[in-house]
């Protein structure tokens, strides 16, 4: 009994609970809120949504919390953790506003997908930030997510609520499959609206710089405070310490390999028909990535309809459901189409580089 209870503990054996809260009436749950807040306090993690993907969320002043998310998700404790905040007025608390640059970035891109790194003060500790002397900081859009912060006490740690390396959740059914037993509670809000983790602005650096693209644009960040450079993520074997997460390690794999065919589109679709006719002689199963526009042509296969490449606001949300569903289906390996390396599809591309451990086949 004594054997089971030490393995109970190792594995992080506990209940963990769903909680389904509704947006749009986030004063019918207050009691939802008051528990997830108390666990936070009390040095436990709640995975929330945001309007980029799930959250795993601890005390960010905490340092025991914060080492409990890197246990619970399998991370690099070198990988440093988002804190988001609930009031723009609660940056003041735990960073330095160094560049003039800040105020007008605060103004025109929070609350939402937009995360700014600034050098932090002595009340963040370190366990939070990786060891960095700079703190990442984000005001979410999510109203749930904001009222989370507030019942938690302000500033909560929190990176996606995946296992390291997995394609991070959309959804609340997604957290559960890598978190069950390893967090108490799991608040469900319903599906993200962005679906891609947040923009990484760095700006304690002369040319401010963008560790990671997201939803909120270079070209618009540009718009209100000038020039700004893109700092693209780094080898996973690269010897350095990431400022940012998703800069250094391996990232929002599916078990299945994938694979990026860039070319023309024609010659792309001409691509997945051969691929496809060769992987079913052989008893293979496919998986496709692909847009609306081509949905005819593909008659077999596990195929997944991630939007249009007149719109790739909604490729980048389903992008991870589609790579998470993949995996419930057992395929064997998966092709994507490449997208435009423009605006959001930086970052669409982004994460299917990472994903695909920037395995690109030219066509």
């Amino acid at each position: 009994m004594l054997r089971e209870f030490i393995l109970c503990s190792i594995i992080f054996c506990m209940e963990t609970q769903i909680k389904k809260v509704d947006k749009n009436n986030i004063s019918d749950y207050i009691k939802v809120f008051q528990e997830a807040g108390d666990l936070i306090k009390s040095g436990e993690l709640v995975a929330f949504p945001t309007e980029t993907v799930y959250g795993l969320g601890a005390d960010a002043l905490n340092p025991l919390a914060s080492k409990k998310i890197y246990s619970a998700k399998g991370r690099p404790s070198d990988n440093p953790l988002i804190v988001h905040i609930s009031d723009k007025n609660d940056l003041d608390t735990i960073a330095y506003k160094d560049s003039e640059k800040v105020d007008k970035i605060i103004e025109a891109f929070w609350p939402g997908p937009l995360t700014i790194i600034l050098n932090k003060k002595e009340l963040v500790p370190m366990e939070t930030t990786g060891g960095l002397s700079t703190v990442a900081i984000r005001m979410p859009s999510n109203i749930v997510a904001r009222k989370l912060i507030e019942f938690s006490g302000g500033f909560i740690a929190a990176p996606s609520a995946n296992t390291s390396g997995r394609p991070s959740p959309t959804l609340a059914k997604f957290v559960f499959e890598d978190m069950e037993g390893k967090i108490p509670l799991i608040i469900d809000g319903g599906s993200c609206e962005i679906g891609l983790e947040s923009t990484i602005l760095d700006l304690t650096t002369e040319v401010p710089s963008v560790l990671r693209p997201g939803g909120i644009t270079r070209e618009q960040i540009e718009e209100v405070i000038g020039k700004v450079s893109l700092d693209l993520p780094k080898s996973e074997n690269e010897d350095f310490h990431p400022k940012a997460p998703g800069m250094k390690y391996k990232h929002y794999a599916p078990k299945a390999e994938l694979y990026i065919i860039d070319g023309e589109d024609k010659k792309v679709l001409d691509y997945m028909l051969k691929s496809l006719d060769k992987g079913e002689k052989v008893g293979k199963k496919i998986g496709i990535i692909t847009t609306i526009e081509n949905k005819d042509y593909l008659k077999s296969g596990v195929v997944k309809i991630v939007g249009t490449k007149e719109d790739e606001s909604l490729v980048a949300a389903s992008l991870f459901r589609v790579l998470r569903e993949f995996d419930d289906e057992g395929v064997d390996f998966i092709l994507s189409p490449s997208f435009a390396n423009v605006g959001i599809g930086v970052a669409i591309m982004n994460r299917l580089k990472k994903a695909a451990g920037n395995k690109i086949i030219q066509v």
